[in-house]
Formats: C-alpha cells, sequence, structure tokens
C-alpha cells in the first residue's frame, strides 16, 4: 500500500523543506534567538541549528538512493555528486581566504597549522570521521552525507537496496543500545595516527573512485564495498559526535528512504510505518538517556531536552510537507530551497565578515539589531543565489557532461537491477 499515487515530477515540497532547515541553521548561528525577548531561553528547550540539520538529513535520505536508483548508474551518480558539492565547497574556502584577514577569517586555524592534512581530509569531506577540523565549521554535516553516500552505493550494487527499513531499525537500536559506549576518536588519537587515518582513506577512497569510473560490475563492486567498509569503520571507531548521534543521523537518512518507498508502493505500510516511528522513539529516548555531561560537548546541544525536542520537530516538519506535498509551494520558499546549500555553505563566512566590519561599532538597540538582521538575510540571500548561479548551476552542468562523455567512450554494460524507479517518479536531486 502507498501513501498516495507517484508524487509528481517537481518536489517543491521537498525544496521547500530545504529552505526551512538552511534558514534554521542560519538563524541558530547569527543568534536569533538571543536577539528576541526571552528567545536565550528557547536553545535550553529546542537546539535550531540540530533542528535544521536533521531536517536536511531526512530530506537527503529520502531523495539520494532514488536519485541513484533512478538511472542505475554508479559512476553518473559519483559524477554528480562530486560536480554538485565539490566546487562550491572549494569556491567558499577560497573567498574566504581573499576576502577576509587572517584575525577574522571563518577557516579553521588547523588548516593553516597543517594545510595538507586539512585539505585531503576536507577534500575527501571524511574530516570529522578523521579527526580533522573542518575547514568551514558548517561541513562537518558533509562527512556523514558522504558516508550515508557510500552505503548507499554499496547497497545498490549489492543489490540490498530495498532493506531500508531494517537497516534504519538496526542503526537506531544501536543508537539506542550502545549510544554511550560507542569509542570517539579511537583511531586518531595524535597527530601522526591522524595523518595515518588520513593518507589511508585516501587511498582507499582514490582506488574505489577509479573502480567505480571503470563501470565495469566486478570493479564497480569493489570500489562499492570499499567505500562501505571505509565508512562502516569511521562511523563505529572514530567518530567526532557522540555515538547515539552518529547512529541516529543514519537512521534517521535510512527512514527518509523508507518514507519515500512507501510513496511509491516499494513497502507496505505497517512495517514502514512501525520502523519510522521506533527510528523517532529511539531518537527521543537516546537523547534522554545519552545526552547529558561531556556527551553535551559532542552533540553541541544545551541539554537532552534541546536535543530530543529539535530531533522531534525535524520529524513533525517533514511528515508534514510529505502530508501536503501536493498544495501549492510559496514561490520564494522553494527558491530558498534553491540555495539552500550555498546559503548553508555562507552564512558562517558572513557573519564572520559583518563582524568584521562592524568592530568597534556595534549596532545596539532594537533598532540597530533589526537592522542588522535585515541586512544579513538580505546578503545572505543575494550571496546564496550568485552562488548557485555562477558555480552551482555551471559545474553541474559540467558534471552532466563529464558524465556522458564518459558514458561515450566508456560504455557502462546493461544495467543489473531492473527495479530502477521509473524516471518520471524521481526528479534529479538538488540536495
Amino acid at each position: 500500500m502507498t501513501l498516495n499515487s507517484p508524487a509528481p515530477s517537481r518536489l517543491g515540497w521537498l525544496d521547500a523543506l530545504r529552505g526551512l532547515a538552511a534558514l534554521a541553521v542560519a538563524m541558530h548561528h547569527f543568534g536569533l534567538l538571543d536577539k528576541l525577548p526571552h528567545g536565550a531561553r528557547v536553545p535550553q528547550y529546542l537546539d535550531l541549528g540540530f533542528f535544521g540539520v536533521m531536517l536536511f538529513f531526512l530530506v537527503s535520505g529520502y531523495i539520494i538512493p532514488a536519485s541513484l536508483e533512478r538511472h542505475g548508474n554508479v559512476r553518473a551518480f559519483w559524477t554528480g555528486r562530486i560536480f554538485r558539492i565539490h566546487p562550491a565547497v572549494i569556491v567558499t574556502v577560497v573567498g574566504c581566504l581573499l576576502v577576509l584577514p587572517r584575525d577574522a577569517t571563518s577557516v579553521q586555524g588547523f588548516a593553516f597549522a597543517h594545510p595538507l592534512l586539512s585539505a585531503t581530509a576536507n577534500a575527501l569531506m571524511l574530516q570529522d570521521l578523521m579527526g580533522v577540523p573542518s575547514t568551514l565549521g558548517v561541513l562537518w554535516s558533509l562527512s556523514y552525507e558522504m558516508v550515508f553516500y557510500y552505503f548507499v552505493t554499496a547497497l545498490f550494487v549489492l543489490g540490498w537496496h530495498r532493506r531500508s527499513a531494517p537497516i534504519a531499525f538496526g542503526f537506531a537500536a544501536v543508537a539506542l543500545v550502545l549510544g554511550a559506549w560507542l569509542p570517539i576518536g579511537a583511531v586518531t588519537v595524535d597527530l601522526a595516527s591522524t595523518r595515518h587515518l588520513v593518507v589511508s582513506g585516501a587511498v582507499l577512497v582514490v582506488t574505489a573512485m577509479a573502480c567505480l569510473a571503470t563501470a565495469r560490475p566486478d570493479l564497480t563492486r569493489w570500489g562499492a564495498l570499499l567505500l562501505g567498509g571505509l565508512g562502516l569503520a569511521l562511523i563505529t571507531l572514530n567518530g567526532r559526535a557522540a555515538g547515539f548521534e552518529t547512529m541516529l543521523i543514519f537512521a534517521t537518512m535510512f527512514a527518509g528512504t523508507v518514507l519515500h518507498r512507501l510513496e511509491h508502493g516499494q513497502i507496505d505500510r505497517l512495517p514502514a510505518l512501525l520502523c519510522c516511528a521506533f527510528v523517532i522513539v529511539c531518537g527521543v529516548t537516546a537523547g534522554y538517556l545519552y545526552d547529558h555531561g561531556t556527551a553535551l560537548w559532542h552533540t553541541w546541544t544545551a541539554s537532552w531536552t534541546a536535543f530530543s525536542t529539535a530531533y522531534l520537530a525535524a520529524w513533525g516538519v517533514f511528515v508534514t510537507g510529505l502530508l501536503l506535498r501536493r498544495r501549492h509551494v510559496p514561490r520564494w520558499l522553494s527558491g530558498l530551497g534553491t540555495i539552500s546549500f550555498s546559503v548553508y555553505l555562507l552564512h558562517g563566512p558572513l557573519m564572520v565578515f559583518l563582524a568584521w566590519k562592524l568592530r568597534g561599532h556595534p549596532l545596539t538597540g532594537w533598532q540597530g539589531q533589526t537592522a542588522l538582521t535585515l541586512g544579513y538575510l538580505a546578503a545572505l540571500v543575494t550571496l546564496g543565489h550568485l552562488s548557485h548561479c555562477l558555480v552551482e548551476l555551471p559545474c553541474q552542468a559540467l558534471g552532466r557532461k563529464a558524465a556522458r562523455a564518459l558514458d561515450r567512450h566508456f560504455p557502462p554494460p546493461a544495467q543489473a537491477h531492473a527495479d530502477r524507479l521509473p524516471a518520471e517518479a524521481v526528479p534529479a536531486a538538488r540536495t
């Protein structure tokens, strides 16, 4: 049974959710709540940044596996991902280095002290799981996105991609039962071990990508297994976040995939809803049980209430969006979702830039704070739009050309999976 008939090809409601998530994270870091009457008390009960990130993860879980299954071409999937993510990140980091002075930069100090090590780990997008600080603070979430791509690739190649529900169940159960005992940074105990992990990880990833690039079924299988194995080892042995949060992130993303499968009739209603309910309960309960004391340093939340309430709120907003997906979405909100990746990347550097320019001339009073907030939002949307038009779209187009060129010169064999989603049912992912 399905929720309804197949969704329309244009998933504007997902854009709307992306826009809300990006805005929530940007406003959290900007400290908007601190500027509102009694707003400073809200983070104790609901973490706006964690809400936004978990909403992003739900969206990714819903659409990313469908993006791969839409064409069944692993090489094209990874070509698209690389051209989708890396250019915008590189341009943002280079822009920070060129525009902001060293004493007022948003680039982490580790990048200056160990440039090659930092650049390698961040280029792999695995830095948060390799003991290396993110070049920009918000890039931590991309490490978990990247490992999710590894898992999705391995499952698809093995033919296990329809098992989203038991996988989500498993991650949620581990988060609940072993959430306080999973090791944090067990491999990268010093600089030397960090360097060893980054170098070995780079060798594995490059080898795996070379195997995927051949599009040969046997080599694609090897490459996918390398990626999946590396991802599993990193999240179980060397996470930076608390263990329950790490496992909950993957449970959430695979639960998002379950909802997509339910919508498209690939799973029955009862097991799908039981799976999602179990994941939600485990998430809220794990926060209650484990997000105390030093765990708060790893979740960046003020209390277990802030963690659990934000997690529940992210689910509530996502499910509401799913149920209302056939309603008209305001154009400004879907437009914000279109530029959400650039907004996510740029909001931190923009805050640092404003603080640098206003150094010694703070805006005080409600009038000054209102002007600062409106100016910040206007500048952020403008920069996000420019980045999307000048960097994201051209690089995505270049990625499609590169994928077509690879297919022409090195044609992939006939696809092994006959159960791909109809092309009209799933749009190209823009997460």
